[in-house]
C-alpha cells in the first residue's frame, strides 16, 4: 500500500474556538493507482491534499506513505520525504520566470544533490515527454498556458516520484489545453505512475479510475471505474 489514512483529524485554530476540518478520513492507494478527489469550496479537500503531500501534519490519526509513519515527522523530516517521494503539479504553474524551461525542471534535482550533467539530461528528457523538445530554452513568458502546465508537469516527475499529487491542474485552462495535460495524466499512469488529483470539475474526475468525494470534512469511499453513482 503506497497510501494508507486511519482516522486521520485536522483541526485550526479559528478565534478562541477550534475547528475540526478533517473528520475521521480513513484513505488507501495502491501503487499505480489514479484518484480522483471531488468536494466543493471548503470540504477539506486541499487541507486533504496538504497532508498527503506532507505539507501538513494531522491533528490525530495515523498516515503511511511507503509503509513510513510521517504522523509525527517534523519540518526538515517532512520536506526529505517531499523531496523523495512526491512530485506535485498545482494550478498556478509556479515556475521560476528568470529561468528556461530546462532548468525550470532541472531545479529539484539540484536540491536533491543530482551532479549538473545528469540534471540537465533528465530535465531534458522529461521535457520531451511532454512534447516541449522545441522549447527547452524558452521562459514561462514565452510559453503558453498550456505549455506552462506541461512544464510544471516535467519538473514534477524529474524526481521519479513513487506519488504525483495533482491539485486542480486544469484549472486555469481553456478546455482545449486542459484535454492535453488529462492526456499526459493518462499516459503516466499507464506507465505505472501513481496519481492523486483534485478537481471540481466531473467531466475531469472521471478521467481517473476512481473517484472519492469529500463534504464538510468527511470523505466518501468512492467508486470504481464502471461503478454507478447510485
Amino acid at each position: 500500500m503506497l497510501v494508507e489514512m486511519k482516522d486521520i483529524c485536522k483541526d485550526y485554530p479559528q478565534g478562541k474556538e477550534t475547528v475540526r476540518i478533517l473528520k475521521n478520513i480513513n484513505l488507501q492507494v495502491e501503487e499505480g493507482d489514479y484518484l480522483a478527489i471531488m468536494g466543493p469550496s471548503g470540504s477539506g479537500k486541499t487541507t486533504l491534499m496538504n497532508l498527503i503531500g506532507c505539507l501538513d501534519v494531522p491533528t490525530s490519526g495515523e498516515y503511511l506513505l511507503t509503509g513510513e509513519n510521517v504522523t509525527k515527522a517534523n519540518e526538515n523530516q517532512l520536506a526529505e520525504i517531499r523531496n523523495r517521494l512526491l512530485g506535485f503539479v498545482f494550478q498556478s504553474f509556479y515556475l521560476l520566470p528568470k529561468l528556461s524551461a530546462v532548468d525550470n525542471v532541472a531545479l529539484p534535482l539540484l536540491y536533491a544533490g543530482v551532479n549538473k550533467k545528469e540534471r540537465r539530461e533528465r530535465a531534458i528528457e522529461a521535457l520531451q515527454m511532454m512534447g516541449l523538445g522545441q522549447r527547452l530554452n524558452f521562459r514561462p513568458n514565452q510559453l503558453s498556458g498550456g505549455q506552462c502546465q506541461r512544464v510544471a508537469i516535467a519538473r514534477a516527475i524529474v524526481g521519479r516520484p513513487k506519488l504525483l499529487l495533482a491539485d486542480e491542474p486544469t484549472g486555469a485552462l481553456d478546455s482545449a489545453a486542459g484535454n492535453q495535460i488529462m492526456d499526459i495524466f493518462d499516459a503516466l499512469n499507464d506507465a505505472g505512475s501513481t496519481i492523486i488529483m483534485i478537481t471540481h470539475e466531473q467531466e475531469i474526475a472521471e478521467r481517473a479510475k476512481r473517484i472519492n468525494y469529500i463534504r464538510d470534512g468527511i470523505l466518501s469511499d468512492g467508486r470504481r471505474d464502471g461503478e454507478s453513482l447510485a
